[in-house]
């Protein structure tokens, strides 16, 4: 009898334990508001819709007719490709809580471990933080085929884009975003003027010198074949952007309404500026003037969108219209470098100016939010331009050697008769316009 009534106690006890050590393992584990997590999601579609089609359409308007189709398939083609790179090892390389602070570890391979799993001070699943930061990963590599249309060969156009997102973008994502040394030394890029447009802009200045100039530039004219699609494009780009800048803030809160915000005006601004100096300097303001000065303005305030006020974002946005305008006459006009579709003179100086005026404008005397702890203005600004030189000057290095290498087993550059043809027909035997 006094054994059964153990017996007895001792599974109560035990059906007891179950749920008090089940109930402990649920207060351990991190929150997910699924709120935050909607927006992630649906601010990932939006920075993929940047890329295809928005960047598409808008680099597609830009070149001639018999080059508008490989425009399209090069965008979709380094999408496809970053994406498996990221999914691989990039995400691991570049966010793993392991590693150093220059590089990850390979502990979040194939995405591993980031089911149940959410990364600290984030409400968010980091299976969905994985899947936004890649859309990232995906617009960077093909920003830059705006300096290497109508004259590129795929092939290298593939293979360079899929070791530039190995050796260029991961790391420098590591060191700002990832925990890396920038990250320790007080940088701030609050959506990607760093990591982002300076590292494309850079890499496509020295890709648009190492293949050349394009049959006949500058002294022919090269005229947009659809300034609508272009328009268009642009318009795709504008509404991304709010997710480019707006899901930054990794959550549906005030500051992604203020980055979104920040975003709108700023690319107002700029816009408004370009067709005004359009109107000074030529007589007219053109349709493509009106996209390149918006999309001006978002890259410029991408780094700065979630520490200034709007106040901040306007003037940022009428430096952008002035200063962009400015370099794409001195890169084309006056060096004679054909960065076809002026990536370093919109992307990279505007990331470049942005990441440098948001140590300025997140003074709370200017309707910023402020700086962290025992930093200022002065010191901000120096530490930021720290970390914009340091990815300048990376960026240019390693993508001369990965446009070298990739060179001696792919060709650069496709031939006169190819080029003058066009690359529709001589890259991938299609016409975008059959127009017989």
């Amino acid at each position: 009898m006094i054994q059964n009534l153990f017996r007895l106690a001792l599974m109560l006890s035990a059906f007891v334990a179950v749920p008090a050590i089940a109930q402990d393992t649920m207060i351990t584990l991190p929150e997910v508001n699924s709120g935050d997590s909607a927006w992630i999601l649906t601010a990932s579609a939006l920075v993929l819709m940047m890329t295809l089609p928005g960047l598409a359409l808008f680099y597609g308007g830009l070149v001639r007719a018999k080059n508008f189709l490989s425009v399209l398939v090069q965008c979709g083609a380094i999408a496809a490709v970053a994406s498996v790179i990221w999914i691989g090892v990039g995400y691991s390389l570049a966010f793993s809580v392991n590693g150093n602070a220059y590089i990850g570890s390979a502990e979040n391979f194939m995405f591993g471990g980031l089911l149940d799993s959410v990364r600290e001070d984030q409400t968010i699943g980091e299976l969905a933080f994985a899947l936004f930061q890649m859309t990232f990963a995906i617009i960077t590599p093909a920003l830059i085929v705006g300096a290497w249309v109508e004259r590129a060969r795929f092939g290298w156009v593939v293979a360079f884009s899929a070791l530039w997102s190995l050796l260029v973008y991961v790391p420098v994502t590591r060191w700002v975003w990832g925990g890396g040394f920038l990250a320790e030394q007080g940088v701030i890029d609050f959506a990607g003027g760093i990591v982002v447009h300076t590292t494309a802009g850079i890499s496509a200045l020295v890709v648009a010198l190492m293949l050349g100039k394009r049959i006949g530039f500058p002294k022919t004219l090269m005229l947009p074949h659809s300034p609508a699609l272009t328009v268009a494009g642009a318009g795709l780009l504008w509404v991304g952007w709010f997710g480019f800048n707006g899901g930054s803030a990794l959550a549906a809160n005030d500051a992604a309404a203020s980055a979104i915000i920040n975003t709108h005006v700023a690319a107002s601004v700029a816009a408004l500026v370009w067709l005004l100096i359009e109107r000074i300097k030529v007589g007219k303001s053109t349709a493509v003037g009106f996209a390149t000065g918006a999309v001006a303005g978002l890259a410029t305030v991408t780094p700065a969108a979630g520490t200034v006020g709007p106040g901040g974002a306007i003037i940022i946005g009428l430096l952008a219209g002035m200063v962009c305008f400015w370099f794409v006459g001195l890169i084309k006009g006056m060096l004679k470098i054909d960065d076809s579709l002026d990536v370093f003179a919109v992307h990279g100086i505007g990331g470049m100016m942005g990441s440098l005026l948001l140590a300025v404008f997140a003074s709370e005397s200017l309707g910023g939010v402020g700086y962290a702890e025992g930093a200022g203005m002065a010191s901000q600004l120096w530490v930021q331009l720290k970390g914009v030189a340091i990815v300048a000057v990376y960026s240019a290095v390693v993508t001369l050697i990965i446009g070298y290498m990739v060179s001696m087993v792919l060709p650069m550059r496709v031939s006169e008769d190819q080029e003058r043809d066009g690359l529709d027909i001589a890259s991938h035997g299609e016409r975008a316009w059959d127009l017989d």
